[in-house]
């Protein structure tokens, strides 16, 4: 019994020992450690309201506000009216909301809203949430060039990579979530396997280049 209570405390005293000095193991690679990751943001503007309805520098400023959220937008376009019983705030709200849609943002990517406002009066808001990069500090890195006895990466390589990378990306959302595929053409698919079937040359005919046909469609 003495030997075996030995035996198990031994046994207890090595798990601590183990336990005690373990630690998550260090990332597989750079591309482990460093990541493209997203940051929110918000792109705003406040019209004021008018009896006579938007003016064209509003609407200008809204036809602007739709080409920023075509192409970095998330989620639906936000109107918010002032709270209160103000005829003209609430005609402007709307004009708001019927301006976006003449500039080609679908209706169903619109939400009319309202807000407190100190003043029955106060401006009309239209904005929508969009997303960034985040592009790390690779400065702020620990950076430990000194020797080493193991095969794992210093600290902080793949960050300038990753901080490029986030830097020249056309489309954050790309980031997130790949985009929709469009569907394929079933009916050129069908054309080319029956060309197959049939020995015939499976690619579409191409125009031919006649000498001068450039120089005369520009005149």
């Amino acid at each position: 019994m003495r030997s075996l209570l030995l035996t198990l405390s031994a046994a207890a005293l090595l798990a601590g020992c183990a336990s005690s000095g373990a630690s998550e193991p260090p990332p597989l690679n750079p591309l482990s450690r460093y990541s493209l990751q997203t940051e929110p943001g918000l792109d705003r503007i406040a019209l004021a309201v008018h009896e006579d309805g938007l003016s064209q520098t509003q609407i200008a400023a809204l036809r602007e506000l739709a080409a920023r959220y075509a192409g970095a937008g998330v989620g639906r376009i936000q109107v918010q009216g002032p709270s209160g019983d103000d005829p003209a705030a609430s005609r402007q709200t709307w004009a708001v909301r019927s301006a976006l849609e003449a500039v080609g943002v679908p209706a169903r990517n619109i939400e009319v809203t309202g807000y407190d406002a100190p003043d029955p009066r106060a401006p009309v808001l239209a904005g929508f949430e969009t997303v960034r990069a985040a592009i790390p500090n690779c400065a702020a890195e620990r950076r430990d060039m000194g020797s080493r006895f193991s095969n794992e990466s210093s600290p902080g390589l793949g960050c300038a990579i990753t901080a490029n990378m986030a830097a020249q990306i056309a489309d954050p959302r790309d980031i997130l979530a790949a985009r929709a595929v469009s569907p394929a053409d079933s009916g050129r698919a069908a054309v080319v396997f029956d060309n197959y079937r049939k020995g015939q040359a499976t690619s579409a005919p191409q125009e031919t280049l006649i000498q001068g046909g450039i120089s005369r469609a520009v005149d």
